[in-house]
């Protein structure tokens, strides 16, 4: 390589630089221009749907291809000045790659956002989480693919990158345990991403409780999973730890959800009136979608009895505020209107004993 450059250096005849100059620049700027009113067409053109999604892609190729024409521009006008095939031949084997890695990873990026906006008109939430959860993943691994092979392809152009690749292959079984030693943590990462795609244990927007951990889930990367909490905490956890153990998703297939109220009373509490007042709080709750409204007896103890009041909403936010309101209004009513079916009494000894 130095080489070249000495001889350019030694040979230089300042009419044909010019000349290269001249061809060089000429045909980079007709390139610009074609580029120019090309993309001014495209957007008349993507004005013109009523889909966004034409114009969106357009503007994501707009920079690759800028630079892609000029690129071609170069070569073609490499077949016609020698200076210039020079300059092609030094700087085109790295240039030719990076564009193509970059037309691909634009691609992609287009592709997922168009993909990204039509989920979002859809109004079938559990589908749309589904989709959304596939084009994450899938686009984050085309993405790791196509830079993993532009920066190789690229790096390879090197002669002391290829000689270094020459040798491992020379010494293939070497060379295989140590890259698949090395890679297996990044290859694990990497198929536990694609397994979660297709077979979607779980999808953003999921609520989910693993390792003590329960929350949305917000977002799914190759090699791990956040899970954004009640109180705004962010959980990491590994990716393969939803496929090597269990969880649980309690918006698997839908939002629709039931959930108890616990009771906890005296066994001389009547439990009649407290199953009609449930009942009768129940019927005027909008969160409420009339499925499950149920007062049952699960336990009855020595000392206390439990009263299971079960309650059903659309949603998990729902649920969540029928069951506060419904915990609230039971008590305040038990306050009121039966105070003696409170364990006044276990409270009172409970208290005792922790005296010391």
């Amino acid at each position: 390589m130095l080489g070249d450059f000495t001889i350019f250096r030694s040979t230089v005849d300042w009419s044909e630089l010019f000349h290269a100059l001249v061809i060089a620049g000429g045909s980079l700027l007709v390139a610009l221009l074609i580029h120019r009113l090309v993309f001014a067409l495209l957007a008349r053109l993507a004005a013109r749907t009523q889909t966004p999604v034409d114009g969106l892609v357009a503007e994501q190729l707009r920079a690759p291809s800028r630079w892609a024409a000029m690129a071609i521009a170069l070569a073609i006008a490499a077949k016609v000045d020698p200076w210039v095939a020079r300059l092609w031949l030094l700087l085109g084997r790295f240039i030719v790659p990076a564009l193509l890695g970059w037309m691909a990873y634009s691609v992609v990026c287009a592709f997922a956002r168009s993909l990204d906006m039509r989920v979002e008109a859809s109004s079938d939430v559990v589908g749309a989480r589904s989709h959304r959860t596939r084009i994450a993943i899938l686009s984050r691994t085309a993405t790791f693919l196509i830079v993993f092979v532009t920066v190789g392809l690229v790096l390879f152009q090197l002669p002391g990158v290829r000689q270094v690749g020459a040798t491992l292959l020379a010494s293939a079984g070497l060379a295989a345990l140590a890259v698949g030693a090395a890679a297996q943590p990044a290859l694990k990462s990497l198929i536990a991403g694609l397994q979660m795609a297709l077979t979607e244990p779980l999808r953003l927007g999921d609520l989910v409780v693993i390792d003590g951990f329960s929350g949305r889930v917000e977002e799914i990367r190759m090699s791990f999973v956040v899970i954004r909490m009640w109180d705004e905490r962010a959980a990491i956890v590994p990716t393969s730890r939803f496929l090597d153990n269990s969880f649980e998703n309690w918006t698997r297939t839908s939002e629709v959800l039931t959930g108890p109220v616990y009771l906890h009373l005296d066994p001389a509490a009547e439990v009649a009136p407290i199953r009609a007042e449930f009942e009768r709080f129940l019927a005027h709750q909008p969160t409420w979608d009339q499925r499950t409204g149920t007062l049952y007896v699960t336990e009855a103890r020595a000392g206390s009895i439990e009263l299971r009041l079960a309650v059903s909403a659309a949603t998990v936010a729902d649920l969540f505020e029928l069951r506060s309101a419904v915990r609230e209004h039971m008590l305040d009513w038990l306050r009121r209107e039966m105070p003696r079916a409170l364990l006044h009494t276990s409270i009172a000894a409970d208290t005792e004993k922790a005296e010391p």
